[in-house]
């Protein structure tokens, strides 16, 4: 049983080198995320009392409150996170950090783009298209290995060991995993669904999100994917919202929109060639669909990873 409040011999290590969010690159809402040491890691130890306004970057956040609570809007939402808390932000999700006058938190941000071209993953990214709070007592089978591996991080981090980032990855891809296997142990994943056919759906639809993954720039019809896993349209399109908390059309407009933004980094392909090929039948469709998204044209997005 792991105790945060216990950790206190740890807290002093971690507040000096504490890190700061003192220079922040954002441009509009838009923030850079400014890695260290050459990696694709930040973690910070932030005690400061600020706001941070509202802002969206492409890394994945990951919140945990030591002393006292932490306030987060994301989108229109707003989350009251109380300490040993875990709180999840997808890449890309607007959102405002509302610190209290004192207290201190761990701040964690990844790039996990390189994670996203694994095998299996698209069935984890599943459950990030949505922000994730997770309790102690809302996971209580694996809150305990969730909260360890965040803490195996910051000792990595702040200890600043030889293969830190290697560690910090590998405990961030247990951290995802005991997040699938806790989803496939969900029994109420597929309401009204007996109790022997949820794991055979979990498992049909975790490889149709690898299918979807490989696939997401072609005319993927809503009606041949439902028949080529075994459903009618309807009955597909009822349980894929369970699955995802999308609709079919609606998530195939996610993934394309995540392919986009890696596309758009590459200078030499213009804006009509990224549209091709991440699937969008037009470029007006494209613009209108990656605006609505991202709050900026593909052009203006491009602009702004290249200038800052």
């Amino acid at each position: 049983m792991i105790d945060i409040y216990s950790q206190s011999k740890d807290m002093d290590l971690y507040s000096a080198n504490a890190d700061y969010a003192g220079s922040r690159l954002v441009d509009n809402i838009h923030e850079i995320v400014e890695y260290h040491n050459s990696t694709t890691v930040r973690i910070w130890y932030n005690e400061q009392s600020i706001v941070y306004d509202t802002h969206w970057h492409n890394a994945l956040e990951i919140i945990m409150p030591h002393n006292n609570y932490y306030d987060i809007k994301v989108g229109d939402e707003y989350f009251h996170i109380m300490p040993g808390d875990i709180f999840i932000i997808p890449p890309g999700e607007i959102h405002k950090l509302i610190a209290p006058e004192n207290g201190s938190r761990f701040i964690f941000l990844f790039d996990i783009t390189p994670l996203t071209r694994l095998k299996g993953f698209a069935g984890i990214q599943s459950l990030l298209v949505a922000p994730f709070h997770i309790k102690k007592d809302t996971y209580p089978k694996i809150y305990d290995d969730l909260h360890q591996s965040l803490m195996t991080m910051t000792d990595e981090y702040f200890n600043k060991h030889e293969y830190a980032e290697l560690s910090i990855y590998s405990n961030l891809l247990k951290f995802f995993i005991k997040l699938g296997y806790n989803r496939l142990d969900e029994s109420d994943m597929f309401p009204n669904v007996r109790l022997y056919k949820q794991k055979e759906y979990m498992h049909k639809f975790n490889e149709l999100m690898d299918y979807i993954d490989t696939h997401y720039m072609e005319d993927l019809n809503l009606e041949n994917v439902a028949d080529m896993i075994g459903f009618s349209k309807f009955h597909f399109s009822r349980l894929f919202k369970q699955y995802t908390n999308f609709t079919f059309c609606d998530y195939i407009c996610y993934r394309r929109i995540k392919a986009a933004e890696e596309l758009l980094a590459e200078p030499d392909l213009s804006i009509t060639e990224v549209a091709l090929r991440a699937g969008f039948p037009s470029i007006s469709t494209f613009n209108r669909l990656f605006k609505q998204q991202k709050n900026c044209t593909p052009s203006e997005y491009r602009a702004k990873n290249a200038r800052l």
